[in-house]
């Protein structure tokens, strides 16, 4: 954080626009060769880690967004949790209720529900076990063996949702 110049405030706090909702944008490295290749991989079937291509319509332009996701097998349930915060394709899902999953030739229509931030410690940490080498970074040093109270301090930042199968057939994001 860079210093604050000028004069110290004091009284009621100033007014203005709401802070934004954290979000850490891919490197350059990520970019254009990581998500390309796991891309890749899971178009022609082969999931890395568990990875599959989300495959959501752009929330202004209604065209087609993917980007690699790994989703998460919990207690039944499945989940995306988005470790780098309110990136685009949290945005679109959100906007969308729904996406597509593909791994190979399959393409699975899911209905998207968010996660409340005092439902997802059970989540995070899970993920953290699963992904933590390749995601850990992200968390500022909250790892999987963190306190509940750290996971639920933290929880805001890292959108999660529930995936639940979509009563779409033809494999398009439910509306």
């Amino acid at each position: 954080m860079e210093p604050t110049t000028g004069p110290a405030t004091t009284g009621p706090a100033t007014t203005g626009p709401a802070p934004s909702p954290r979000a850490v944008e891919p490197d350059r490295l990520t970019r254009s060769i990581l998500n390309p290749v796991v891309i890749a991989a899971a178009r022609i079937g082969l999931s890395l880690w568990g990875a599959r291509v989300l495959e959501v319509p752009g929330r202004c332009t209604g065209a087609v967004r993917t980007t690699p996701v790994n989703v998460l097998e919990l207690a039944g349930e499945r989940y995306l949790v988005a470790p780098r915060g309110c990136t685009e394709w949290v945005r679109n899902v959100r906007a969308a209720g729904g996406a597509t999953l593909r791994l190979g030739r399959r393409r699975e229509a899911v209905r998207t529900v968010e996660v409340a931030d005092r439902d997802k410690v059970t989540v995070l940490r899970a993920y953290l076990r699963r992904w933590q080498f390749e995601v850990g970074r992200f968390f500022d040093g909250v790892g999987p063996d963190a306190p509940d109270a750290e996971l639920a301090r933290i929880a805001a930042g890292y959108p999660v949702f529930r995936l639940e199968p979509s009563p779409v057939a033809d494999g398009s994001p439910a509306r």
